[in-house]
């Protein structure tokens, strides 16, 4: 009896079901634990896809306007669909509900740095601010849901209530992004807004009828700057010398991108620009640097501009002013109606967009026709439609002054007559000129806009433009700035 309770005790075989049994429980639970650990990876990933869409979104409409927060928050309830479903199977899709969204004016400088949902880092800074022109950054945070349908939860595997915890699991992903919007190849040139909004810019510039507006150069120490008027931004190198910045208006393509979450003035005062704009009539000033090799700054291959040619084709080739027997004979597009009668908004400096085509029409191209012009342009045309048909119909009967340049006939696309301004509210942001010692003013821009230029820039002391408002960095134009932008907007956390 002994010795058979002997050799059970010393007996081994089975002992590893033994283990097995004690081991299972605890493999499995593992197991369940490492399908949980993936699910809830694969949730984090989905949901940190669809904060980051929803971040980009609203921070694409952050360009420190009035209204930006409004149109941010606009792309997120409207313009974002999603069809995904998230957590438990089948049981919710992201929505508004599920997000905390916050308006930073800034982020940490350390990506370590914690972020919370109201925009609190982990050092007590509050970067939050409901101020659309101050914000640069959009924060979306996924909300804890304490439930296992929410967004970030899903009931899981693994029987945690058995160890006092929970059956679901709570995911919180977070994005935050900001938005740049810039233009290269630039004027150096701004502009006082001469409308109460961006979006009464965007209204006068939605249709074939185009305003014209009357650029006045502000000058003398702390002058205000009202709509209307224009100054000079500093290149991204710093200020440059007025010979320079008179090049930049000259060159076909101005080494300067600009940013629309601001631009620097460019304090002091600075001679007219009329010899580099002029260049795109195909007027050359020979003290000018723009004159030593033409075919770097060419013509527009449209130059009608009233006047009277000298020497067409040779080195001392010339433009005048009609003499009184020729004056029928030569029309400039003409400024808007209100001009001439004195009735223009603004101050006299913006118009309405009604001109004389029919009289322009009459004295360049004759008893030519109309129709295929105004199929195109609208039965109100805007003058840059009109200048851009000139040079589409180069067989169209012309009047004394021919379409294209007689001086210089290396020429360059018809964008060639666009200025390419910043739109800033002048009233708003207290722009002034404070002088060579003055310092700079950094200026939230509205949009940037392209003006056609209708005329000849007049000799100093005058400053003053005459342009056709074109198109603007926002819905509507006519795509004149596409070319030219690089809208971005980019994750940052």
């Amino acid at each position: 009896m002994l010795g058979t309770i002997r050799a059970f005790w010393n007996d081994q075989r089975g002992i590893a079901m033994i283990l097995v049994a004690i081991m299972l429980p605890v493999l499995i639970g593992f197991a369940l634990l490492a399908i949980d650990m993936s699910r809830a990876n694969g949730l984090h990933n989905d949901l940190q896809k669809g904060v980051d869409a929803y971040a980009l979104a609203a921070a694409a409409e952050l360009d420190g306007n009035a209204d930006a927060i409004t149109r941010a928050n606009r792309a997120i309830d409207n313009l974002l669909t999603n069809s995904t479903k998230f957590s438990t199977s089948n049981d919710h899709t992201l929505a508004r509900a599920d997000l905390t969204i916050t308006f930073l004016t800034g982020i940490p400088a350390s990506d370590s740095t914690l972020l919370s949902a109201v925009g609190v880092d982990g050092n007590g800074v509050n970067w939050a601010s409901t101020d659309p022109k101050a914000v640069k950054f959009a924060e979306v945070t996924v909300n804890p849901s304490g439930v296992a349908d929410g967004a970030g939860a899903f009931t899981t595997i693994f029987p945690a209530s058995f160890i006092g915890s929970n059956d679901t699991m709570d995911i919180q992903p977070q994005a935050v992004a900001g938005f740049t919007n810039a233009l290269c190849q630039f004027t150096p040139m701004f502009i006082c807004n001469p409308y109460t909004s961006v979006s009464a810019l965007q209204t006068a510039l939605s249709g074939t009828k185009k305003p014209m507006i009357w650029l006045k150069e502000q000058g003398g120490n702390d002058a205000q700057y009202l709509p209307g008027n224009y100054g000079f931004l500093s290149s991204p190198e710093g200020d440059k010398d007025t010979g320079s910045i008179t090049e930049m208006f000259a060159v076909t393509n101005p080494p300067a991108c600009y940013d629309q979450s601001g631009v620097t003035t460019r304090p002091g005062d600075i001679p007219p620009v009329n010899n580099g704009i002029n260049t795109r009539f195909d007027i050359y000033d020979n003290s000018g640097p723009y004159k030593t090799d033409p075919a770097i700054n060419p013509p527009a291959p449209n130059v009608r501009k009233g006047m009277v040619v000298k020497n067409a084709g040779k080195s001392n080739c010339t433009y005048d002013a009609p003499n009184s027997g020729q004056a029928n004979n030569y029309k400039a597009l003409p400024r808007d109606n209100c001009f001439t009668s004195g009735s223009c908004s603004q101050a006299g400096v913006l118009g309405d967009g009604t001109w004389d085509f029919a009289g322009y029409w009459s004295v360049n191209h004759g008893n030519a026709s109309t129709a295929e012009v105004t199929t195109s342009c609208g039965a109100s045309p805007s003058r840059y439609c009109v200048y851009k048909y000139e040079i589409d119909n180069p067989t169209l009967k012309s009047g004394q002054e021919k379409t294209d340049p007689q001086c210089n006939t290396t020429t360059q696309g018809a964008d060639r007559r666009l200025l390419y301004v910043a739109i800033i509210d002048c009233v708003s942001n207290l722009v002034k000129n404070k002088g060579v010692k003055g310092g700079h003013q950094t200026l939230p821009v509205q949009a940037f806009g392209s003006v056609f230029v209708t005329e000849t820039a007049g000799g100093p002391p005058n400053a003053d433009i005459y342009g056709e408002m074109q198109d603007i960095s926002t819905v509507v134009g006519q795509g004149t700035l596409k070319k030219l932008q690089r809208n971005e907007a980019q994750l940052y956390r």
